[in-house]
């Protein structure tokens, strides 16, 4: 059974939110007819077990997998710490069997874990034995439903599927995405510096197109060192796309400010020995030029237009000259 088609089976959807009222209703099991075997009975009891909820101790799940989100450990865990606390625990998490005894990966729910910890108890979990790809394909797509992670986030998860070796289909069921959609979040975090989105968090509501302004402004100035000194101006409890936002316009600012002028040029006024100009010489990175004014000079600019080629090809043949005689 492939990959994206185990996805479509492994796991019930939750309701969208944590304090939806109502205890959680997983889709039974359909009834099987009695096998023929021991070996087929001994698969239709583990299928049964497996889309049970299971009250287990926190302290036997361990955080496996790659991680979704930028954020983990912050307010929002306080308040729904707070919300299982007066409601108890709506939705379940997931789990696989562990390789030890007794214990158990996570495969999604790890907000919900981390506030039932803060609680105490026990955590109610489906338990699935599914392999590593099926697994991602789950977490991703759990995550989803419930919080739509922001496009940096899908773009950090995307850059550790691959990382991981994880084949493109896996990634693009894991998030929903197609193949271009994956390219288009993998360009922009390739061009950002290591630890910019660290410093910036999740910034919901930050898209594809401003993420992709601020990776492009990398070749002009240091994003990561203009970030700190941005973000050091701010409360602590700014919020993650306000961040974003004054460290993009600090740092276009600074790229702005750096931008070095046109070179125009230098020109210098060129006299006779009487102090009259005959004209100006200019020169700049790309070429010298000098320009006589008719209507100043008009029997000298006549008498140059007529022999400005054959004294041009003199003075080079003058400089081949000296350059020869001089190796």
């Amino acid at each position: 059974m492939g990959a994206s088609l185990m996805a479509r089976n492994i796991f019930n959807q939750p309701p969208r939110n944590e304090t939806e009222s109502g205890a959680p209703s997983p889709t039974p099991p359909k009834a099987a007819k009695l096998p023929g075997s021991v070996g087929g009975l001994r698969d239709s009891l583990r299928e049964i077990t497996a889309n049970s909820i299971r009250d287990i101790e926190p302290n036997q799940i361990d955080m496996d997998g790659l991680r979704d989100r930028l954020v983990l450990e912050d307010s929002s865990i306080d308040e729904l710490a707070e919300s299982i606390r007066k409601h108890g625990q709506q939705v379940p998490i997931m789990v696989r069997p562990s390789a030890q005894p007794d214990r158990y990966r996570i495969i999604y729910g790890r907000r919900r874990l981390a506030a039932i910890r803060k609680v105490g108890g026990t955590v109610k979990a489906i338990v699935r034995t599914l392999d590593d790809d099926a697994s991602l394909i789950a977490q991703g797509q759990e995550n989803n439903l419930r919080l739509d992670p922001s496009f940096i986030e899908k773009s950090l998860f995307i850059k550790e599927m691959q990382e991981s070796g994880y084949k493109p289909g896996v990634i693009q069921d894991a998030l929903g995405l197609t193949r271009q959609g994956v390219s288009n979040h993998r360009v922009v975090i390739e061009q950002l510096p290591d630890g910019l989105v660290q410093l910036i968090g999740p910034a919901h509501g930050i898209g594809r197109r401003q993420w992709g302004d601020l990776a492009a402004l990398s070749v002009k100035v240091d994003l990561v060192d203009i970030a700190k000194e941005a973000l050091a101006a701010l409360p602590d409890d700014t919020p993650s796309s306000e961040k974003f936002q004054a460290v993009y316009s600090a740092c276009s600012s600074k790229a702005r400010s750096d931008k070095k002028p046109p070179n125009r040029g230098l020109t210098s006024v060129i006299n006779d020995e009487n102090g009259s100009s005959l004209g100006t010489l200019t020169i700049d990175e790309k070429a010298i030029a000098l320009k006589v004014t008719k209507k100043d000079n008009p029997e000298f600019g006549q008498w140059l237009e007529e022999h400005a080629e054959a004294t041009l090809l003199q003075l080079f043949v003058q400089w081949r000259n000296e350059r020869g005689s001089g190796s």
